[in-house]
C-alpha cells in the first residue's frame, strides 16, 4: 500500500493527461484490436471512449484467466442461508456454465445487439446469463427480482427483449416469492412480447412451464455441457452496450441507463485494485443484490475482471438466522473486503446494539468495510468502527456512473476519514459545486453538485435509444457539466459532501425510488383526487415513503380503508421494495400560487427540521394542517416526540 500523498499524485496525473492516464489502465485489459483514439469526443452525446476498439467483456472476466492457468481459482462463492445450500464455482467451471448457457440462448436466436432480459434471484446462474449474454455480443437487462409485473412491463417495452432469463422463484426468509405470476402479468401488460423464457426450476417451488415459450434452464444447459458445444467470445465495439440498467425516471417512466463494454473494463478493472486494495484470488463481497448497479459492478464485473472471488449472497443481514449472519460469511469464506449499504448495518445495530455476536466469528481477515447506495450516517459509521475494528469508508456514486465519483482510495494509501464526507473525487472526475445559475460557489458554500465534462470511462454515455432524455435529464441545466442532481458541498482540503437530492428521488435501504413513480400508482385510486409522495427520514431504512392523499367528494368507504387499499396497490405495482405502508388522508396539500407542491417543505416538517416559509407559498395555514395530520398519526419526527 502507498502512503496517502499517492492519491494526489495519480489524481494530478490524470489532470494532466487523462488521455494519457486511461489508456495506461486499459493495457490491464485484452483487446481483439486496438482503438484509434482514447477519446473521440466527435461520437455520441459528449464524446466515446476507446472508439475504434474491439473486446469482449465475457472473455475478459472469465476465458482469459483460464488461459492463464487459473481455473481452479474459485470465482464464485455462493452462501444461501434461505436455502442451507453452499456451492465454489471455479473459473473453468463458469465458463462452462457460461458457454452452454450462451449456446442455449443462441438456439434462441439471439445475436449481436439483441436484449436478453433477466429477473432472477441471488443464484450464480444469473451471473452467468449475464455473462453468456455478453459472450455473444447481446445487450443484458436485469431486472431486480423483487419488482411487480407493472416495472417488468414498462422495461419490457423499452428494450424488447429477444429472450427472459428468470427462475421458478426468489427465497425471503419468511416466504416464497413465485416469478411466473410476476412475468404472466408483466407480459400481459406490455406491448411487446420476447420469444421465450428460459426458466431455472429451483425445488423450494416448482413452476408449470408455458408450452412453446418457455425452456428448462437446466436441461438445456446440461444438452449443451455433454454436447461440448463452443461457444466463442463475440468481437464488439468498445463503444457498444453491454447492458442497459433501468433506474427511476422523475416522471415515474424509468430510464434506461447504458453501460459501454470498453470503458466499463478499464474503469472496474482499476478500481479493484486502486479503490477497493484488493489482489487477484482475495474474496470480494459487495452484500447487493445483482438487480441494482453496485451487484452489476461489485458483485458481477470488477471481481471477475480482477480475476478475484466474489461472494454471493442470498439472505439478509438479520433473520438468516440471526443479526450475526455477516460475521459468519467473513470468517467462514475469508472475506477481505466488504461493501454494503448503511442500512444493513443500522438492522444489524437495532437486533444487537453492543455488537455482542461478533465475538463468536473470527472476523480477523476482514481489512476494509465500504459503505455507499445513500448517505452514511455518523452514528452508522462509529459503530461500525467499534465492533469490527477496521477502516469504515464511505464513497458516493451512482447508478449512472458505475462505479465511485468521490472515495477514499485505501489502495492508493488511505486519506484520512471526515465523517459525513465521502472523501474525494477519484480520476476522471472533475466534481464542481455550482448555484442555480451555474456559477462556481466558494469552497464550503452548498450547492448543486456537477461533473465537468467529459464523464470518464465506465459512465453512461446515453439513456437506452433517448438521447434527447438524457440532455435534458442531466445535461442541459448546467452546460458543460452532468448534474448529480444532488446537493452539497466540497470544504477546504477538497473533501466532497452529499447532503441531499435534488429532485424526488429517495433512497429506502440503499434502493433508489422514484416519488413521482408511487405517485402516479396512488393517483390511479378511484377515490384519490391527489397526492404527494415524500420521503421521511428512517433510523433503519435511511428513508421511508409516505403519502398524502386527498380523497374525492362523496368517498362512501371510510379514510382508514383508502388507506389501506393505497398501501397494497404500491406495493402490488411498484412492490415490497418500495417498504411503502404510511398514506395519510390530509384535507389539501402545500402549493405554490402556480400550483407546484412544495414537496420539500412537507418533508422538513415530517422531519421535525426548521424550515423558511416559501415566498411562493398559497396558504400557509396548509402546513400547519400538515404537521398536525402528522401528529395525530405520530408521523415522522412526531413519532419520535411521542416515544
Amino acid at each position: 500500500m502507498g502512503d496517502s500523498s499517492d492519491y494526489h499524485r495519480v489524481y494530478a496525473g490524470w489532470k494532466a493527461d487523462p488521455e494519457g492516464f486511461w489508456a495506461e489502465q486499459a493495457e490491464a485489459i485484452d483487446w481483439f484490436s486496438q482503438w484509434d483514439s482514447v477519446f473521440d469526443a466527435d461520437q455520441g452525446v459528449y464524446g466515446r471512449w476507446f472508439a475504434g476498439a474491439t473486446c469482449n467483456t465475457c472473455h475478459n472476466a472469465v476465458d482469459r484467466h483460464v488461459a492463464a492457468g487459473h481455473g481452479d481459482r474459485p470465482a464464485i462463492i455462493h452462501d444461501s442461508p434461505v436455502t442451507g445450500t453452499k456451492r465454489t464455482i471455479s473459473y473453468a467451471e463458469l465458463r462452462e456454465e457460461v458457454q452452454a448457457l450462451a449456446a442455449v440462448l443462441r438456439d434462441l436466436g439471439v445475436g449481436k445487439g439483441d436484449r436478453v432480459m433477466i429477473y432472477m434471484p441471488m443464484v450464480p446462474e444469473a451471473v452467468a446469463a449475464m455473462l453468456a449474454s455478453g459472450r455473444l455480443g447481446a445487450i443484458h437487462s436485469v431486472v431486480f427480482g423483487g419488482f411487480a409485473g407493472h416495472e417488468l412491463a414498462t422495461r419490457i417495452d423499452d428494450c424488447r427483449p429477444k429472450v427472459i432469463v428468470t427462475a421458478s422463484c426468489g427465497i425471503e426468509p419468511n416466504r416464497i416469492v413465485e416469478y411466473m405470476p410476476l412475468i404472466a402479468h408483466g407480459l400481459e401488460e406490455a406491448h411487446f412480447t420476447p420469444d421465450h423464457c428460459v426458466v431455472l426450476q429451483r425445488p423450494e417451488h416448482l413452476c408449470v412451464p408455458v408450452e412453446g415459450r418457455d425452456v428448462d434452464y437446466r436441461e438445456a444447459v446440461d444438452a449443451h455441457k455433454r454436447a461440448g458445444t463452443m461457444v466463442d467470445c463475440e468481437p464488439v465495439d468498445a463503444t457498444d452496450p453491454l447492458y442497459i440498467l433501468y433506474t427511476s425516471g422523475t416522471t415515474g417512466q424509468p430510464k434506461g441507463v447504458v453501460r459501454d463494454n470498453g470503458g466499463h473494463m478499464v474503469a472496474l478493472k482499476w478500481s479493484m485494485d486502486a479503490i477497493y486494495d484488493i489482489r487477484p484470488g482475495e474474496v470480494f463481497w459487495a452484500a447487493s443484490d445483482v438487480g441494482w448497479v453496485v451487484g452489476h459492478s461489485y458483485i458481477v464485473y470488477a471481481p471477475l475482471l480482477h480475476g478475484a472471488t466474489t461472494l454471493m449472497f442470498e439472505g439478509k443481514p438479520v433473520g438468516t438466522p440471526d443479526a450475526g449472519a455477516f460475521w459468519r460469511v467473513i470468517e467462514e469464506h475469508k472475506v477481505a473486503a466488504l461493501f454494503t449499504a448503511p442500512t444493513a448495518f443500522r438492522a444489524i445495530k437495532k437486533e444487537d446494539p453492543r455488537g455482542e455476536l461478533i465475538g463468536d466469528y473470527d472476523v480477523s481477515g476482514l481489512r476494509t468495510l465500504f459503505l455507499a447506495g445513500e448517505r452514511a450516517d455518523p452514528d452508522t459509521i462509529r459503530w461500525a468502527e467499534k465492533v469490527l475494528g477496521v477502516p469504515v469508508i464511505d464513497h458516493w456514486w451512482q447508478t449512472e456512473t458505475g462505479w465511485t465519483i468521490a472515495g477514499n482510495p485505501v489502495g492508493l494509501g488511505r486519506l484520512p476519514v471526515k465523517i459525513g464526507s465521502p472523501t474525494v473525487p477519484m480520476p476522471g472526475y472533475d466534481v464542481q459545486v455550482l448555484d442555480d445559475e451555474g456559477h462556481p460557489v466558494e469552497r464550503g458554500t452548498l450547492g448543486n453538485i456537477v461533473v465537468k465534462l467529459p464523464l470518464p470511462p465506465s459512465c453512461l454515455p446515453t439513456l437506452w435509444n433517448a438521447d434527447e432524455r438524457f440532455r435534458a435529464a442531466y445535461l442541459d441545466e448546467f452546460p458543460g457539466y452532468y448534474k448529480t442532481a444532488d446537493a452539497g458541498f466540497i470544504d477546504e482540503d477538497g473533501y466532497v459532501f452529499i447532503m441531499a437530492r435534488t429532485d424526488d428521488i429517495i433512497n429506502v435501504a440503499g434502493h433508489r425510488l422514484s416519488t413521482g413513480g408511487m405517485e402516479e400508482v396512488i393517483g390511479g385510486h378511484p377515490d384519490v383526487a391527489e397526492c404527494a409522495v415524500i420521503g421521511i427520514a428512517d433510523d433503519l431504512k435511511g428513508q421511508l415513503p409516505a403519502g398524502f392523499l386527498i380523497l374525492n367528494a362523496g368517498v362512501e368507504k371510510s379514510e382508514a380503508e383508502v388507506e389501506k387499499e393505497v398501501v397494497r396497490l404500491v406495493r402490488e405495482e411498484i412492490g415490497p421494495v418500495a417498504a411503502f405502508k404510511i398514506a395519510v388522508t390530509v384535507k389539501r396539500l402545500p402549493k405554490t400560487r402556480s400550483g407546484k407542491i412544495l414537496r420539500g417543505v412537507m418533508q422538513k416538517i415530517a422531519d421535525g427540521q426548521d424550515f423558511r416559509m416559501p415566498a411562493t407559498i398559497d396558504d400557509p395555514a396548509i402546513l400547519e394542517e400538515i404537521g398536525a395530520a402528522l401528529k395525530a398519526r405520530g408521523v415522522g419526527a412526531f413519532a419520535r416526540e411521542t416515544a
